[in-house]
């Protein structure tokens, strides 16, 4: 069945398609796995990569609801429950995802080939959805090979930088080392430089752990405007000695003397994600502001997600610069970023955090105006979050 009417037939109904109409033809040839659904979750079209991926026939399944087939684990071959299932939540919900990776089972024979899969909904909740999913076996057998390198040098080279550390230590503390102040300044740079290194492959062997999948989110539900209000309060010390000020609650100064009540929102997340990604969005945010500025957290309810953005008024990001800042080892080079200390892995680390939990993170900057970061993430209502802890609490009970 196609989804594609034929030109020289108005008269034809959805479904009908010429032999070799350009859509046709593109869907029967990519080598990617292509279904559409409608907005209750059944197959409108499914191409020929997809049917050969899946193990099974086009005609058996139109018509059909896509968890009849479309089945579903973690890469490791975690089953997932309805919760973790982030596949059929955005199919439900008319929810986008990007490269989201999975094991597809396949067929009778249970064959699992690890995919990439992204949904596309078009015309909002009720429209349909694109769902494609691509065959990454050999991509992830290189991103295996280079993880294993990295995580191995990572390993050995942590101790030696670890004992470099200990000893000029040592030599700094007035206790155990006599040493003239000449002397004293160059040990400082290179006790700096050695914790720049330790940091390094700290974050390495965070960046193996996340991209080979042994890293995975332990959701549960969580009110999230007390969990990121209590994660940037904890700042409030560091960014009062920065001389900077510091608000939660608005994405922007107070406008006259009114008090704002912040919005109760729920999310279902990992608790220790979050706290890492706060971390470095916050401390980023104090690190690229000069003395005299502010920075404003905020958490809000937007539609099916929590959005919560990390706003500052910094040195900013030039455009040059903004596609890039989640890459791997990016870091910004110009006069104004070159003196501030960093490994160019922690937006990285903080985008796959964020994308374990089903979301996704972008910045708005112009460089010398300040810079936001937003984390938008799946939503739960107060119904959810309340039948999420009554099932987390009988599974603790019964587990003591």
């Amino acid at each position: 069945m196609s989804l594609f009417k034929s030109k020289n037939q108005p008269n034809a109904p959805v479904g009908y398609a010429q032999q070799n109409s350009p859509a046709e033809l593109a869907l029967a040839n990519i080598h990617d796995g292509v279904v559409i659904l409608d907005y209750t979750g059944r197959v409108r079209y499914i191409n020929p990569a997809a049917t050969r991926m899946l193990g099974i026939n086009a005609n058996d399944v139109i018509g059909l609801d896509s968890s009849l087939f479309l089945r579903v684990e973690s890469l490791d071959g975690h089953p997932l429950s309805g919760n973790e299932n982030l596949l059929v939540q955005a199919i439900l919900a008319g929810r986008a995802i990007d490269n989201y990776r999975l094991c597809l089972v396949s067929g009778t024979a249970q064959k699992r080939i690890p995919v990439s899969i992204s949904v596309v909904p078009v015309n909002g909740q009720n429209g349909s959805r694109i769902v494609t999913f691509r065959d990454i076996t050999k991509e992830l057998a290189e991103e295996g090979e280079q993880t294993e390198f990295v995580s191995t040098a990572s390993h050995e080279m942590r101790t030696p930088v670890a004992s470099i550390e200990g000893y000029l230590s040592l030599a700094l503390n007035p206790q155990t080392a006599t040493i003239d102040q000449r002397a004293r300044g160059y040990l400082n740079a290179a006790h700096a430089s050695a914790k720049h290194l330790g940091q390094l492959f700290h974050d390495l062997l965070d960046v193996t752990k996340l991209d080979d999948g042994h890293l995975r989110p332990k959701l549960q539900p969580v009110e999230m405007t007390g969990l990121v209000k209590q994660i940037s309060d904890q700042y409030y010390p560091q960014i009062n000695g920065a001389s900077l000020k510091y608000q939660f609650g608005s994405a922007g100064p107070d406008i006259g003397t009114a008090r704002r009540l912040d919005q109760v929102v729920y999310g279902y997340v990992d608790v220790n994600f979050m706290r890492e990604i706060i971390d470095n969005l916050i401390g980023n945010a104090v690190k690229y502001t000069p003395a005299g500025g502010s920075i404003y957290v905020n958490v809000r309810g937007d539609g099916n997600n929590v959005l919560i953005n990390v706003t500052d008024t910094g040195i900013g990001i030039s455009n040059e610069d903004l596609p890039h800042i989640f890459q791997k080892f990016y870091r910004s080079d110009n006069s104004d970023t070159r003196t501030i200390g960093g490994t160019g892995l922690g937006l990285y680390i903080v985008k796959k955090r964020v994308e374990a939990m089903g979301g996704r993170i972008w910045a708005e900057s112009a460089f010398g105006e300040g810079s936001t970061f937003y984390v938008s993430l799946p939503r739960i209502s107060s119904e959810e979050y309340e039948k999420l802890m009554i099932s987390n609490n009988s599974i603790q009970g019964g587990a003591r």
